[in-house]
């Protein structure tokens, strides 16, 4: 067993491992609820309530990303060397004490802490939940249980901002960041229940920051997260250039894939491998965002969005547990950080730079280029499993 191994192996057939994957679940869930209720309410609160303009929006959105990317990493060290469950459990403490800070009249400049703060929670919760529940995960269904899980950050920040929305015109401001605070506790008394079976060694060999074996697979899903931001930011403006409209529709069909991808086909890296289906994933990707520039009419795009969503929905998975059977679970946290920070990476560069390419060419050129950093992550995956130079598997110790 190495350091740091969990001391037993999860049964998939007991009901207590199915209710310990619920209650990580659970965790992760409300805590990114909270994080995309207040995501439809921000900007009208700071332009109307506080009086600033675009430009203030602008910061007050975009410093939660800022805080989560440069301190996964460190979260994911922590989760090494202090533990998962309690690394998760303070990540929405964190949560819950943004949601509080929202509530302070401390103007813009409170309003950006409690960002930041924000940011710092849901990458610990995030980073640690991801170590946790391969720990808790039978080796031969990580795969399909990393997909299951990301469906609560999804899942979360689909009905995050309905709900945030509904709460805003139905009471007021101060109920969402009630909302905000309260959940991510709610969710801690799910993760309280579940049992941590990783159990770290202070005198176990220290691992860096940023993992080594987790860059090149996260350089790829950078790459393919670069197709998202894309999508997000520029499906209802090239629909509505062309005369199509319905821009929403085509992003509701992409997220739409992403759950019935990881539902349906979140097997698939455990049965083929997570390289083919990662490599596979990533030239759904791309074919999706060229079908989309290309697209003449509404069907058209919504294949293109139903292709991409359906690869998206396999990349980050099939990705994550290349990096995880890369490293011993001492390093897991680690790892999982250096990993999930590129995706944060990814958004956070994809969506100027998409905006650049649409405005140096057009909005066709934008997921262009989309697609072809797509192609790039297969060649960056290929790479990393067969390439030169490609990182082996730790060593069992003998015995």
């Amino acid at each position: 067993m190495r350091a740091g191994e969990p001391s037993t192996a999860p049964d998939p057939s007991s009901p207590r491992s199915g209710l310990a994957f619920a209650g990580v679940f659970a965790l992760t869930f409300c805590g990114l609820v909270a994080v995309g209720a207040v995501l439809p309410v921000l900007p009208g609160y700071v332009k109307d309530e506080l009086g600033y303009g675009d430009v203030a929006v602008g910061v007050v959105i975009g410093c939660y990303a800022v805080s989560g990317l440069l301190l996964r990493p460190v979260a994911g060290r922590l989760a090494d060397r202090r533990g998962r469950k309690w690394t998760a459990l303070g990540g929405a403490l964190l949560l819950s004490a943004g949601g509080f800070l929202y509530l302070a009249p401390l103007g813009l400049g409170g309003l950006i802490v409690a960002r930041l703060v924000l940011g710092v929670g849901e990458g610990a919760l995030y980073t640690a939940g991801s170590a946790w529940i391969v720990d808790l995960s039978p080796l031969e269904r990580r795969g399909r249980v990393l997909g299951l899980y990301g469906l609560a950050v999804w899942g979360g920040l689909a009905v995050g901002p309905l709900l945030g929305s509904l709460i805003q015109n139905a009471a007021g401001f101060e109920e969402v960041w009630l909302l905000a605070a309260l959940l991510p506790l709610a969710g801690a008394l799910a993760g309280l229940a579940v049992g941590d079976p990783f159990e770290p060694l202070a005198h176990a060999e220290p691992h860096p920051l940023v993992a080594p074996e987790a860059v090149r697979p996260g350089i790829a899903v950078g790459l393919g997260a670069i197709g998202y931001a894309t999508i997000a930011a520029f499906v209802v403006l090239l629909l509505e250039k062309r005369g199509i409209d319905h821009g929403a529709a085509v992003f509701a069909a992409f997220a739409g894939a992403i759950v019935v991808g990881r539902l349906a086909l979140g097997d698939l890296p455990d049965r083929i491998g997570p390289a083919p289906v990662a490599i596979g994933a990533t030239l759904a990707e791309a074919a999706g965002l060229l079908a989309i520039a290309l697209a003449g009419s509404l069907p058209v795009a919504l294949l293109g969005g139903i292709g991409m969503g359906t690869g998206f929905a396999l990349l980050n998975p099939s990705l994550m547990l290349i990096v995880v059977g890369k490293v011993s679970a001492a390093g897991r946290g680690a790892a999982l950080g250096t990993f999930t920070a590129f995706f944060d990476a990814g958004v956070g560069v994809g969506a100027p730079l998409a905006g650049l390419a649409a405005a140096l060419t057009s909005y066709e050129g934008a997921f262009v280029l989309a697609s072809v950093m797509a192609l790039a992550s297969a060649a960056t995956i290929y790479v990393t499993v067969h390439g030169r130079g490609a990182i082996p598997p730790p060593a069992t110790p003998a015995g």
